[in-house]
C-alpha cells in the first residue's frame, strides 16, 4: 500500500466532499470513494437502520441493495451488527463468505449466492450521533487486507464527519424555507381576512391540527391556491 499517494488521494477526496450541494450528492461520492481507494474493493453502500428497517444509500451497484435486503429479510448479518455496534471502533472484516460463518449463519451462504466473496463494515459516528455504516463489498475471497481495513477505517471516518455536516446544513436550510412559506402563508391570511400576525399563526395551527396535515404541508397549500382548501 502506498500511504503517501493514499494520503493524497484522501485529501483531494475530503477537500471534494465539501463541494457537493446535497447530503445524496456527499454520499455518492464517499461510496465512489470506496471503490476507488480501498483495494480490493468491488461495491459499496451505507445501510442505515430505522427501527429495524433497513435504508440503503449511495450503493454503487445492486449486489449492495441485495445484500441489504436480504439482511433485513433475515434479521440478521454484517451490516446489521456495524450499524449498530456498542463498541465505536470497531469494524468488521469476512475474510470469506464462500466458508462456514458462524457469526451469520443464515446471511452467508445466501450472500455468497448473490456475489459477495468477501465483506468489511465501519460505523459511521461523530461525538454527537450515529449514523449507519459504511459496507465494502469484493466478488472475491479474501480480497481484503490489514491495509483494506486501515484504509477504509479512514475513509469512514472523513465520510462520518463529511455526512453528518451535509446533514446538518440541509435540515437547516429545510428549516429556513420551512419558515419563509410559513411566514408567506401567515401574510396571505393577514391581508386576507384582517387578521394580526398570531390570529394568522393560529389558524395555519388548528388547520394543521384538526387536518392532521403538517403545518409546513398547509402553509405550501395556501400559498399555492391563495385560500386554505
Amino acid at each position: 500500500m502506498d500511504w503517501r499517494r493514499f494520503a493524497q488521494e484522501m485529501a483531494t477526496m475530503a477537500r471534494d466532499l465539501l463541494k457537493q450541494d446535497s447530503v445524496d450528492a456527499t454520499l455518492g461520492r464517499i461510496t465512489a470513494s470506496a471503490t476507488e481507494l480501498v483495494e480490493g474493493c468491488d461495491a459499496a453502500g451505507i445501510l442505515v437502520l430505522h427501527d429495524g428497517k433497513v435504508e440503503t444509500l449511495a450503493p454503487t451497484s445492486r449486489l449492495v441493495l441485495g445484500s441489504h435486503e436480504l439482511q433485513e429479510r433475515l434479521g440478521q448479518g454484517p451490516c446489521f451488527d456495524a450499524a449498530r455496534l456498542a463498541d465505536r471502533e470497531r469494524v468488521y472484516r469476512i475474510a470469506d463468505l464462500t466458508a462456514a460463518e458462524q457469526r451469520w449463519p443464515e446471511y452467508a451462504p445466501l450472500a455468497g449466492e448473490l456475489g459477495v466473496g468477501s465483506m468489511m463494515g465501519f460505523l459511521l459516528f461523530t461525538d454527537e450521533e450515529e449514523l449507519g455504516a459504511l459496507n465494502l463489498y469484493s466478488h472475491k475471497p479474501g480480497a481484503f487486507t490489514e491495509d483494506s481495513e486501515m484504509a477504509g477505517w479512514l475513509l469512514a471516518s472523513h465520510a462520518a464527519v463529511a455526512f453528518s455536516g451535509a446533514r446538518t446544513h440541509s435540515q437547516m436550510e429545510n428549516a429556513l424555507a420551512t419558515r419563509h412559506i410559513i411566514g408567506e402563508a401567515m401574510g396571505i391570511l393577514m391581508s386576507s381576512r384582517r387578521l394580526d400576525e398570531d390570529q394568522a399563526f393560529d389558524v395555519l395551527r388548528r388547520y394543521s391540527q384538526e387536518k392532521n396535515v403538517k403545518l409546513r404541508d398547509v402553509a405550501r397549500q395556501l400559498c399555492q391556491h391563495g385560500e386554505l382548501p
